[in-house]
């Protein structure tokens, strides 16, 4: 049976002499979906940037387990780690704005593994997104921030991922189109089997789909639980999540 799980061990990480990161440990077990909490400024980004290749850690270890094989992925290039089946869909989405919906789509299935199923997989996005299948020959920068995260989504599942990492999904979105977002993203995860871990500073959507959760507060993680002691826990709500 397939399983994918992540586990990141006293991660230490920053950009020349400024330090983010500071010994952080999480784990994502298969088949769940994990949030990682916080406001913008306090490392979400950047720990996920190290967990695909794009900032190399300064001390720690950070392995994925893809059916029983363990990977040790730092010091990994982004493309090996992308070959083991770990996808991202970034901050800001990051699409190719004068190519089509469809183009984009397209250049998310290079890796070899996601090549041979670029049909099955294009007719799933299609599926799982209406909204693309009807607008695959519209350019991508002239639509809406919604349909862009859609497309942002589609274009990770393109390259078959076993483990989906997702960085703020909710920025720039109007409050029903990050519920519905949240809500696409319970359903990608539960049809395609995958292992998620969001990172999100909208604490309410976030606990809604997690089954678990880390708050990082300036590169520390200060408080992990289950989604109910999250809810529950008026020093998270407090000094962490501004509620």
């Amino acid at each position: 049976m397939t399983s994918s799980s992540i586990r990141v061990e006293n991660l230490c990480a920053g950009y020349g002499a400024v330090q983010v990161l500071d010994r952080i440990s999480l784990t994502v077990n298969d088949g769940e979906t994990v949030a990682l909490l916080g406001t913008n400024g306090n490392g979400k980004s950047t720990l996920m940037k190290c967990v695909m290749g794009i900032v190399p850690p300064g001390a720690g270890r950070i392995i994925a387990t893809i059916d029983g094989v363990q990977h040790e992925l730092a010091g990994k290039a982004t493309e090996e780690i992308v070959d083991l089946g770990i996808a991202l869909v970034p901050e800001g989405r990051r699409l190719f704005p004068r190519l089509t919906v469809e183009e984009n789509l397209l250049l998310g299935a290079y890796r070899p593994a996601a090549r041979s199923r670029i049909a099955d997989n294009l007719a799933f996005c299609f599926e799982a997104f209406p909204r693309l299948a009807e607008r695959r020959k519209q350019l991508a920068g002239s639509m809406s921030g919604g349909e862009q995260q859609m497309l942002a989504l589609a274009r990770a599942l393109m390259t078959a991922p076993r483990i989906l990492l997702i960085d703020e999904p909710s920025v720039g979105l109007a409050p029903i189109l990050v519920i519905n977002t949240i809500d696409k993203i319970r359903e990608l995860k539960e049809r395609y089997r995958l292992t998620v871990l969001m990172a999100e500073q909208n604490f309410n959507q976030a606990i809604r789909i997690a089954d678990r959760g880390y708050v990082i507060v300036h590169g520390h993680i200060e408080y992990e639980g289950s989604r109910q002691e999250l809810s529950n826990n008026e020093l998270v709500h407090k000094l962490y999540m501004g509620l």
